[in-house]
């Protein structure tokens, strides 16, 4: 919303995504600033008490509070908005808080929820953990197999939730038809759309209700801030997220919101050359006697390559792969590397890697995480934005 003073000039939707991502939501204040203003405040002032009263009542548009809204956040949201095709947009504190948020909002004691095992650790617990302590029950399935998702759903299930690609075997998910069957059973999808990014797959067009993003991952893309996002249509926002955000105050910084902003410009340039890198070091990884398996949606031979070549547009910025002689040998590869560094994070400038089995996954048992394809020796790389012959040169040194 915009408050008085300010002079809005939205991007209109019609605008290609690079050029949303430049323009899109800006509010300018009376001075004219080129770059969006950060407006570090917690409340706003009324020109009478009358006036107040009115937005509390919603009846005059403007802010209140930065806790319910801000106009660097309301930018934020509304950039985000226009890239995805959402009718509306939230922001939150992290990308974990997005997750939450959208169910806790909106499921009550008695609702059932159906979501893909291959999710990221904190993702399973929400899942697993969280919603049974109110009451909510979760039953978890192979994502890949529509006949599992068709013979879990129960008469009282609301929600169906995966991420594709998954984290960090990059399982491939359909989709259209797991809508289809989510919709079918009266029920909502939940679309993690982070490994992706809004360019390269776009869950709502395909069926998705609701789409979650780490803003924290690409949308900043160079390791600075913490944030989340939640996009639907109008009705969801209003009727679940808009009193829960308010009065629970998962609340993305207005500072954060324009670190996110700045991020956004470059999006497009970052996750383009970060892709073509990716592609290219799969390749390379493939070839390389030392690695027994390699994972990429851009990959013929990935497990769910015509899914993935349906549904998406570029096969993403991650690499997955296993080297030969287990946690052992993967430990020695990811302590020998010299410009990639080991981190958990993801979607960074910097090339990343991380070991999943005993960091981002490693609360899960050794079972389940077998049963993901989560071995010992998996390793997930997270291209960045250096020369791809540097990491090349990186990777095969530490691998030899």
């Amino acid at each position: 919303m915009a408050g008085k003073g300010k002079t809005k000039t939205t991007a209109s939707a019609k605008l290609r995504p690079a050029t949303q991502l430049v323009h899109g939501g800006i509010l300018r204040s009376s001075f004219g600033e080129n770059s969006e203003a950060l407006f570090l405040t917690q409340s706003y002032v009324y020109d009478t008490a009358e006036q107040a009263e009115r937005r509390f009542k919603g009846e005059d548009p403007g802010f209140i509070y930065s806790r319910y809204a801000n106009p660097t956040v309301a930018m934020f949201e509304e950039r985000v908005r226009l890239l995805e095709g959402a009718e509306a947009a939230r922001s939150t504190a992290s990308g974990m808080a997005a997750v939450t948020s959208v169910f806790l909002s909106w499921l009550k004691s008695g609702d059932h929820v159906i979501a893909a095992k291959a999710l990221f650790g904190s993702c399973r617990y929400v899942v697993e953990d969280l919603l049974p302590r109110f009451g909510i029950t979760s039953t978890l399935i192979d994502g890949n197999d529509l006949k599992q998702w068709k013979a879990a759903a129960q008469k009282n299930t609301r929600a169906f939730f995966l991420e594709s690609p998954t984290n960090p075997t990059l399982d491939v998910i359909d989709i259209a038809a797991v809508a289809e069957i989510a919709h079918k059973a009266g029920a909502k999808l939940v679309v993690d759309n982070v490994f992706a990014t809004p360019l390269y797959q776009r869950p709502l067009e395909l069926g998705a209700d609701v789409v979650v993003y780490s803003a924290t991952k690409h949308i900043d893309g160079q390791g600075r801030c913490l944030g989340g996002v939640i996009l639907s249509d109008k009705q969801f926002i209003a009727d679940n997220l808009h009193t829960f955000l308010r009065q629970t105050g998962p609340s993305m910084s207005p500072f954060n919101a324009w670190v996110m902003l700045k991020g956004l410009e470059t999006l497009p340039v970052r996750v383009e050359r970060q892709t073509a890198s990716a592609a290219e070091l799969a390749d390379r990884l493939a070839a390389h006697k030392r690695v027994s398996r390699v994972l990429y949606p851009g990959r013929k031979d990935h497990p769910q390559y015509r899914i993935a070549k349906r549904q998406m547009t570029g096969g993403s910025t991650m690499v997955a792969f296993e080297v030969a002689g287990g946690q052992k040998a993967a430990f020695a590869v990811s302590n020998a590397l010299k410009v990639i560094r080991i981190s958990n994070n993801l979607g960074d400038a910097k090339s990343l890697i991380t070991h999943p089995t005993t960091t981002t996954h490693q609360r899960l048992s050794e079972a389940a995480r077998l049963e993901l394809g989560i071995t010992p020796g998996l390793l997930r790389l997270s291209v960045g934005l250096e020369d791809v012959e540097d990491l090349a040169e990186d990777l095969e040194r530490a691998l030899g």
